[in-house]
């Protein structure tokens, strides 16, 4: 039995003190604690705003972004026999000489870069020619064909573009 409820003169016990202060401490704790979870209880409904839903296969990407990926994946896939028959190569001699297998695993490389740099040249200069234009107008037309001439000099650089008179 508490004596302190019945006789108001005498001071609370250490137990109810520290008792009392944890239930404060644990309420205010409980107050300004953000709740770390909601879930939203209305239903979605079957058309109209729906969320979108993650679909199956391939996301939707442009053309180039696709012939990269299929590009890489089926590099990856044609590195797989090399990478087998190397391996059995090393297998089957025991041990080999590390120069003999870094030429020789360096030698598709060294043929491949070339091409690849030529082709990617082909493709550009077949990009960079533009395309010829026809243009019709009906009354007077003035073309103007400016040159701008850029010259930076000094420590501090400075760019002067003059038009021509």
């Amino acid at each position: 039995m508490n004596t302190h409820l019945t006789n108001p003169l005498q001071p609370p016990t250490a137990p109810d003190v520290n008792e009392q202060a944890n239930k404060l401490i644990a309420a205010v704790n409980e107050a300004i604690t953000p709740p770390t979870s909601y879930r939203d209880e209305t239903p979605v409904p079957a058309i109209g705003a729906a969320p979108p839903v993650l679909q199956p296969g391939r996301p939707a990407m442009s053309q180039r972004a696709t012939d990269a990926s299929v590009l890489m994946l089926s590099a990856g896939i044609a590195s797989v026999p090399m990478g087998g028959m190397a391996a059995l190569v090393i297998y089957a001699l025991g041990n080999a000489d590390p120069t003999a297998l870094a030429i020789g695993s360096a030698a598709p490389a060294a043929f491949a870069v070339p091409i690849l740099a030529l082709s990617s040249l082909v493709k550009r200069a077949k990009t960079a020619i533009p395309a010829e234009q026809h243009h019709h107008y009906n009354g007077t037309v003035i073309q103007d064909h400016r040159t701008t001439t850029t010259h930076t000099r000094g420590v501090w650089a400075k760019t002067r573009n003059e038009l021509p008179r």
